[in-house]
């Protein structure tokens, strides 16, 4: 199988078992109504991952401060049984061609402890889709900031080829401010984003109350008329500033002379409904993979303290911007 990343593979540890430490770090517990959770904590971060139905984050934490929406029924979870599948999704698209894949999306995963601060979570074979992921997560320091690192690799397990991209699916608690940095290049949508209609329309020439345009950002303020928003900017990053004073920021790669196979060449996508929650989407480029090939792409995200703007008041996004690249730069 030929990757088109490389990687160093830590020696695998047992799961009651880290070297030259008491109590493990990485570690399988009971968690929201699952058995199998593997938590992983590094300082005051932890992230708890779950391979039981859908091989996702359940939680991604730092001081407390959890970035993730869990829905509480998701407690009543039981084997083979369909339920809701919420917190730190990831998928594959795109979206309105990719063929079906159930047993990726909510079934059981593999897990496997890989380091004191790392795991891997590999789906089962989708035989119809012809398609295998992987998923890698780690809690990274760097600068006194702890990190989690999410890459994920889709494997072509079929004999055809598959034509795919990276589909980041993450839900966070609602009543925030989700930000866009618009990039220096400028965008093919009149209105910097476009949002779609009913009957799969998609708006490039919108206006609504709820999204602005300030200071190189998109804010989307509030849940628009239409939920489902998609950007095409190279920035690399997206913010989503929470009412607990906490700013969600995800990074990932972009690239400019690539073609991106959403219908409307997306780099990411953000669905904030009326609720309890938003989702937040980077998107890959598209992968051409012949039989056995296989590609990754990488999200790493970041809790940083920032402060909610109180009523009459607005983001120092100078400032907001200043703190990300201070913190994020890897």
């Amino acid at each position: 199988m030929r990757l088109r990343w490389l990687s160093v593979v830590l020696v695998v540890l047992g799961v009651n078992s880290v070297a030259n430490s008491q109590e493990p770090t990485s570690r399988v517990i009971a968690f929201h109504g699952y058995s199998k959770a593997i938590v992983l904590k590094r300082g005051t971060a932890r992230a708890l991952l779950c391979p039981q139905a859908g091989g996702r984050v359940l939680e991604f934490s730092v001081d407390g401060r959890d970035a993730m929406f869990l829905d509480e029924q998701e407690k009543n979870w039981q084997p083979d049984k369909p339920g809701p599948i919420t917190a730190g999704r990831f998928d594959y698209g795109p979206e309105l061609t990719v063929i079906p894949h159930p047993k990726i999306w909510s079934g059981e995963w593999t897990g496997e402890i890989t380091g004191a601060y790392s795991a891997k979570l590999t789906s089962p074979r989708e035989e119809a889709a012809g398609m295998q992921l992987v998923r890698e997560f780690s809690l990274v320091e760097r600068n006194n900031m702890v990190r989690l690192s999410c890459q994920q690799t889709m494997i072509n397990i079929s004999k055809e080829v598959r034509e795919v991209c990276h589909w980041g699916r993450s839900f966070s608690p609602g009543g925030g401010i989700c930000l866009i940095p618009l990039g220096d290049r400028p965008s093919r949508f009149p209105s910097k984003y476009a949002m779609y209609e009913e009957s799969a329309i998609i708006n490039v020439r919108n206006t609504d109350e709820k999204i602005r345009e300030r200071d190189g950002f998109l804010e989307i303020l509030a849940p628009p008329r239409k939920p489902k928003l998609g950007f095409d900017s190279q920035a690399g990053w997206l913010g989503y500033l929470m009412p607990n004073n906490t700013l969600f920021v995800k990074r990932f790669t972009t690239y400019p002379d690539r073609v991106y196979s959403e219908a409307a060449g997306l780099t990411l996508s953000v669905w904030y409904p009326t609720g309890p929650r938003i989702e937040l989407e980077p998107i890959g480029p598209r992968e051409r993979l012949t039989p056995g090939d296989s590609a990754a792409f990488t999200e790493d995200w970041w809790l940083l303290k920032f402060p909610f703007p109180k009523d009459g008041e607005q983001i120092d996004l100078k400032e907001l911007s200043e703190r990300v690249a201070q913190h994020t730069n890897k």
